[in-house]
């Protein structure tokens, strides 16, 4: 879809739909109330009557409203006015791109951006605006054979901006936004993937297609089963052992001039599928295993928009993939593995895997003397229970950077909330015959997990997103979200910019 920025009045726009808001107290919208002067009163009739109540995402498409030159007017409900903060302005936009784009509006200007949110300038507005349409317009819809197109979807969206003097900012967050939808999408797509397809050789190959595309930006080496052994990774092995299918470990290296020497090191878990090995999941709902990757996933899309807006960064993307299956020559309960760091591990739950895989990236991150190292990964079931499909987790050892990656999520709209970590937490990990227990039991087992992860990552600032609640969606809206890719690319930009 295309995007454009232009600064007018919503009643002289000649185009298939113009879209303004409504709070639901029926008051109309700057934008609504300059549409209803040139119509004389035509909107404020319907509002009045009850047509439409302001009531958040509700929509009311109007044709022939007099005086104006736009084919349609999409009346968007934007909830109480004290209310229309980020989150409302990000469903507005949502719930009007979406039925443009099935109601064969195929372009539009959208006036909402021009709507005040608090602490929000126009350069916010826009970015989110578009982020939101790309969102609501996208679709996986790859592996049908029928037709499943939208009836003329939506091809062209113009952001509004107050004034001509916003122009200039607005085209630059208008490029940022699509950046950030692009790797979103690409996550996306990647996480809504079969496992049968989206196998570790498939994350791999499209690490590579990231570095074709991007050669100046992006350099990638994929390291094999024989590589991974020479580099004693035992922990991520032992994972792998049960599967036919190869593991692999992907590092993506992205630096420009002027950044700093010490880089950022992301960590993504890619478990293409999590059976829980001989520790097998329930059988309902383990098609949702194939979601196990959307670590790997987002650092992938991370990696997809940085190389289209190319700031002075120096990063780097660690990728450990592979199954988790059960079979005659997988991780047993009671076994002990050796990691890369040289701490053994007492398996007690295989369907704890995605920490071992992470344990032994951690410790391969410490070869970067990285500035700070955040792991990503869809890590404990436990999370949704603490805090629902909201926000992601965060634990790290650093406050500073927790207390960053909080701050991200907020400004990107991709909410995070921490957790604390505390000392006492370690002690569910102890174990008779190994260095540490790959589990610490029901209690807190989201923290206990960032604990076991703690102790491979000692010798870094170093933060852990538990992805889980929010990676994908379940019911009717089940699929990939994408998340937290805004997240990771507003805190990598904030760091770009921040004075040391």
């Amino acid at each position: 879809m295309e995007f454009t920025i232009k600064s007018g009045n919503p009643e002289k726009q000649r185009t298939a739909c113009v879209v303004v808001g409504v709070f639901d107290n029926r008051k109309l919208s700057f934008a609504a109330e300059r549409v209803d002067r040139a119509a004389r009163g035509y909107i404020s009739d319907i509002v009045r009557r009850g047509d439409m109540e302001g009531r958040l995402g509700s929509t009311l498409l109007l044709y022939n409203v007099p005086n104006t030159l736009a084919d349609r007017v999409l009346l968007v409900g934007l909830g109480r006015e004290r209310d229309f903060r980020d989150r409302e302005f990000y469903q507005a936009i949502h719930s009007a791109v979406k039925y443009l784009n099935e109601t064969g509006a195929y372009e539009a200007v959208i006036y909402l951006t021009d709507e005040k949110v608090r602490r929000r300038d126009i350069g916010w507005r826009v970015e989110h605006a578009v982020v939101a349409a790309c969102e609501a317009t996208y679709r996986f819809d790859h592996m049908k054979t029928g037709s499943s197109e939208v009836r003329r979807p939506l091809r062209k969206l113009t952001m509004s901006v107050p004034m001509r003097s916003d122009l200039l900012i607005g085209e630059a967050m208008m490029a940022r936004g699509l950046a950030v939808g692009e790797g979103v999408e690409l996550a996306r797509d990647l996480g809504n993937l079969p496992s049968n397809l989206c196998t570790p050789a498939y994350l791999a190959d499209m690490a590579r297609k990231l570095a074709s595309m991007y050669p100046a930006e992006i350099k990638t080496q994929v390291l094999e089963r024989e590589e991974i052994e020479e580099l004693k990774m035992g922990a991520f092995l032992s994972v792998a052992q049960g599967s036919e299918t190869a593991p692999r470990f992907i590092v993506m290296e992205y630096k420009q001039p002027g950044a700093k020497k010490k880089p950022l090191v992301l960590v993504g878990k890619g478990i293409t599928f999590d059976s829980g090995g001989i520790s097998l999941k329930p059988a309902a709902d383990m098609d949702q295993m194939k979601f196990d990757m959307c670590g790997a996933a987002s650092i992938l899309g991370v990696f997809r928009t940085i190389a289209e807006l190319k700031p002075a960064l120096h990063m780097v993307g660690l990728i450990p993939t592979c199954e988790n299956m059960p079979s005659g020559r997988a991780l047993k309960p009671g076994d002990i593995v050796t990691s890369m760091s040289g701490q053994t591990i007492e398996i007690l739950n295989t369907d704890a895997e995605g920490r071992l895989i992470l344990a032994d990236a951690l410790t391969y991150a410490e070869r970067y003397e990285p500035e700070a190292v955040v792991d990503i990964a869809t890590l404990t079931g436990a999370i949704v229970t603490t805090l629902g499909r909201v926000a992601s987790g965060v634990l790290g050892n650093n406050e500073t950077l927790v207390r960053a990656l909080v701050s991200s999520g907020d400004d990107a709209a991709d909410r995070a909330w921490a957790l604390p970590m505390w000392d006492e937490y370690q002690e569910a990990l102890k174990s008779n015959f190994a260095d540490v227990a790959n589990v610490g039991g029901r209690p807190a087992s989201s923290i206990t997990g960032a604990c076991f992860l703690s102790r491979f990552a000692k010798k870094y600032h170093w933060a852990h997103l538990d992805i889980a609640g929010v990676a994908s969606k379940e019911g009717k809206e089940k699929g990939a979200t994408g998340r937290p890719v805004p997240l990771l690319v507003n805190w990598l930009l904030n760091h770009e910019n921040r004075d040391d």
